[in-house]
């Protein structure tokens, strides 16, 4: 291309508009021209409008195979093409283009007014036509759907790297969707979704060791959530960072967070996890007081009927009765009152056995936990034979399944295995062996707590 005047320039947006067409159009023109001539190496509709846009400013001449597509697209010969172009005017000419777009009544009169209603028309039509191109297929989308489901319901008994290496690739995916332009309904449950698998990837992370890195991603859901102001989520991810902070040796932490999911889900299944989550955080903060009400609060607000989308999809979402005593035993025994703890704990490991109640999934990894800290306590209170009673689902856990939290509650349990009553026992002494030959190599380590070691 060569550089032009200005004639030729004003000329072809004056041929173009005269036929009422928007530059997209006339793209698609000489398109459908360059087509009829064989020609299939012309670029695409948006290039080519963005070279239209520079000929008609007169910045350069269009190429010789472009002035030969003009003429077929305005159906005209090609040695009319240059001499079609008016003579100037002096300065009034260049001024008259801007007078007919702003004042047509004065400029050009009906015709002129006429096509700029339809130009203005035109333009509307194709701003829709882009808009309206939907981001994403109802079928993947429900995929998405299907597949935060299954995780969420998988995750509850399934290996957590597996899970976590899966989560991940749906998450990846959710996330390229959400970079294209989509409908604003698809865009929330998008964000919906990626918020949801941020919260299972956290909830694996600290299951794995990484709690710093389910810090991480929590606040990565936090963003998705706040987009959309949506409570249930908001209220999972504080939910899944107090867990994340608990675990990471920083119980403060973890109350702040649990107390700031109640402002987000006062009622409810997970609004009673998270009073739970709190008054664990309360009880390795010695505030044995507050973590005995937290366990109240969590049957009130279990009895308060909720439903919300999260509780719809279920799985790792939901809290069933078995897991509320499980953390209900979980705080007394922190807290030092082991009989009440053992009745509560006694309770979970029963109603894991007699399996999910009406709407209930179970957690596998809880049940083990549950049946873990029941061994703790009767060690505490020198039954040794219950605490092996207790311990053996634990004793039979395949390596892909162990967990850093499993890691650390045995680390306690070795702990009171090597108390001064157990001294000389042949049993403790295997028992110890045993718990010990638990360890996993491929888990990260969690920060020790006070009166917990390490395997």
């Amino acid at each position: 291309m060569v550089p032009m005047s200005s004639e030729l320039g004003g000329w072809l947006r004056r041929q173009r508009e005269e036929r009422g067409w928007t530059r997209s159009e006339m793209a698609r023109q000489l398109i459908r021209a360059a087509q009829a001539k064989g020609d299939t190496s012309v670029p695409g509709a948006d290039n080519i409008s963005h070279n239209i846009y520079r000929w008609e400013r007169g910045v350069v001449r269009p190429a010789e195979r472009y002035q030969l597509y003009y003429c077929g697209a305005f159906g005209i010969g090609f040695s009319e093409f240059a001499a079609q172009a008016p003579p100037a005017a002096g300065p009034a000419a260049a001024e008259s283009v801007t007078a007919c777009r702003v004042l047509p009544q004065l400029a050009g009169g009906a015709a002129a007014v006429r096509r700029g209603v339809l130009m203005a028309a035109h333009e509307g039509s194709e701003h829709a036509e882009r808009v309206e191109q939907r981001g994403i297929g109802e079928a993947t989308l429900e995929q998405f759907r299907a597949d935060v489901t299954h995780l969420s319901v998988r995750y509850l008994t399934g290996e957590p790297f597996a899970l976590f290496t899966e989560m991940h690739r749906v998450r990846n995916r959710i996330a390229e969707a959400l970079d294209r332009r989509q409908w604003p309904r698809d865009a929330a449950e998008l964000y919906l979704l990626a918020g949801g698998l941020s919260a299972l990837m956290a909830a694996a992370a600290v299951n794995l060791g990484y709690p710093e890195a389910a810090g991480e991603l929590t606040r990565a859901g936090w963003a998705y959530a706040t987009i959309i102001d949506h409570h249930p989520l908001m209220a999972r991810l504080r939910l899944c960072a107090a867990y994340a902070a608990y675990w990471d040796g920083r119980p403060g932490r973890a109350a702040q967070l649990a107390r700031s999911g109640l402002e987000y889900v006062a009622d409810g299944p997970n609004a009673a996890q998270l009073h739970l989550y709190g008054g664990l955080a309360r009880a390795r903060l010695g505030d044995a007081a507050a973590a005995g009400r937290a366990i109240g609060a969590a049957r009130d607000a279990r009895d308060r009927e909720h439903r919300d989308e999260l509780l719809e999809i279920g799985g790792e979402f939901g809290f069933s009765r078995a897991a509320q005593s499980y953390y209900a035993g979980f705080i007394l025994a922190e807290t030092g009152r082991s009989g009440e703890a053992a009745d509560e704990l006694e309770s979970a490991t029963g109603r894991y056995q007699a399996g999910p109640g009406p709407g209930e999934q179970h957690s596998r990894r809880c049940a083990l936990l549950a049946h873990t800290d029941l061994a703790l306590v009767r060690l505490r209170s020198g039954a040794l034979d219950a605490a092996l009673a207790a311990l053996e689902p634990v004793l039979a856990l395949a390596s892909a399944e162990r967990t850093a939290v499993q890691a650390q509650r045995l680390s306690a349990l070795r702990a009171e295995l090597a108390q001064p009553i157990f001294r000389g026992s042949a049993a403790a002494r295997e028992l110890d062996e045993q718990v010990a030959s638990l360890r996993c190599a491929a888990l990260g380590s969690l920060p020790a707590q006070e009166g917990v070691g390490h395997v």
